[in-house]
């Protein structure tokens, strides 16, 4: 790869905002629903399939229904992404408690952090 090529991909990467939101995750066979947040929602999906791969995540439950039913079976979904740049810190930490909490209940769903 050129090293102008390579540097522009880096530079493009590096302005790539981070959005912070709410994740599901739904056992297509039982219909069990996991929600979770996340400061960076676009990669959290990276994180959450490679330790589902390696059978290491630290949710229980979910790593059983995704043994069991393999990763057709497990579907991932942003369901909420806050799109406000100007929140703060504090501001971002207290809307994404406040929405997994809302999340949780609207879609009867467990943690997916356990």
């Amino acid at each position: 790869m050129e090293k102008t090529r390579r540097r522009d991909l880096v530079r493009d990467y590096k302005e790539i905002r981070s959005r912070p939101g709410v994740y599901s995750l739904t056992c297509e066979a039982t219909g069990e629903t996991w929600v979770g947040s996340s400061r960076a929602i676009g990669t959290q999906v990276n994180n959450i399939m490679f330790s589902l791969r390696h059978g290491s995540h630290r949710n229980r439950a979910l790593q059983h229904a995704w043994t069991t039913h393999g990763e057709a079976g497990v579907v991932y979904a942003i369901v909420e992404a806050l799109d406000d740049e100007e929140m703060t810190g504090i501001g971002r930490e207290t809307w994404l408690k406040e929405r997994l909490r809302h999340w949780m209940q609207i879609l009867q769903a467990k943690p997916a952090i356990a």
